[in-house]
């Protein structure tokens, strides 16, 4: 079985650690240096967030194979709680926001808070559904009567446990950015209708990396991270 490619992004490394690490996983058809490329990275470093960054090549056969999940917990989780950061945040574009959430409602305790950008939310037959039930909060759990492989309504049933009234308290965390214009903004917005509206932000963009990078501009300004104060 092939391990996950990971590797650090500029300014990840060095003597000191940082408290949080940031773990990112691409859309389908990204590599981990996009992040780089499109100003991701340099948008934590210039606002001196005390986070070390890890860039995950979870390309698009791990999701198709069905082995994200495990790939992520043996090749990325495990070995970060092995060296000592306290907490693990995971970010996710498109598919890795689908990738970022799921890890997330399956290991809830491994992290601390999850970044979904545009996430994919598998079939837009699930979105309809829970528009027709009047939003995610109305959608009925039917959890007892799903296969244990519909990852896909398990992902959104854990969706609809993070947007309970009042909201649940402690991590996992969950912010939620899209594009109104985004081909998947019905579902998005099914989403983030039901949670707290500080955790939700929005462009006036598609399913597309200028859209993305203004959203995590947004993101990153909201986020309880500590700053370096300017040091290294």
């Amino acid at each position: 079985m092939d391990s996950m490619f990971n590797f650090a992004a500029p300014d990840s490394t060095g003597a000191r650690r940082a408290p949080v690490l940031l773990v990112m996983l691409p859309g389908a058809y990204d590599t981990p240096r996009d992040f780089i490329e499109h100003g991701f990275v340099a948008a934590v470093r210039e606002r001196h967030l005390d986070v070390d960054i890890q860039l995950v090549d979870a390309h698009v056969a791990y999701y198709t194979g069905q082995t994200i999940l495990e790939r992520l917990q043996q090749d990325v989780i495990e070995p970060a709680r092995q060296h000592g950061y306290r907490q693990i945040w995971l970010a996710g574009i498109s598919i890795g926001g689908m990738g970022a959430l799921a890890y997330t409602a399956t290991h809830p305790a491994d992290i601390a808070g999850v970044v979904a950008l545009a996430p994919y939310l598998g079939p837009r037959n699930i979105s309809a559904d829970v528009v027709r039930a009047g939003g995610l909060r109305s959608w009925p759990d039917e959890s007892q009567w799903l296969p244990e492989d519909d990852m896909d309504r398990r992902l959104w049933l854990w969706l609809k446990s993070r947007t309970l009234s009042p909201p649940p308290e402690g991590p996992p965390l969950l912010y939620w950015g899209y594009g109104l214009a985004d081909r998947f903004a019905l579902g998005h917005k099914a989403v983030a209708e039901a949670l707290p509206a500080d955790k939700v932000f929005t462009v006036e963009g598609g399913h597309d990396w200028p859209a993305w990078i203004s959203l995590w501009h947004q993101v990153l300004d909201k986020l309880p991270w500590q700053h370096t104060g300017g040091r290294p």
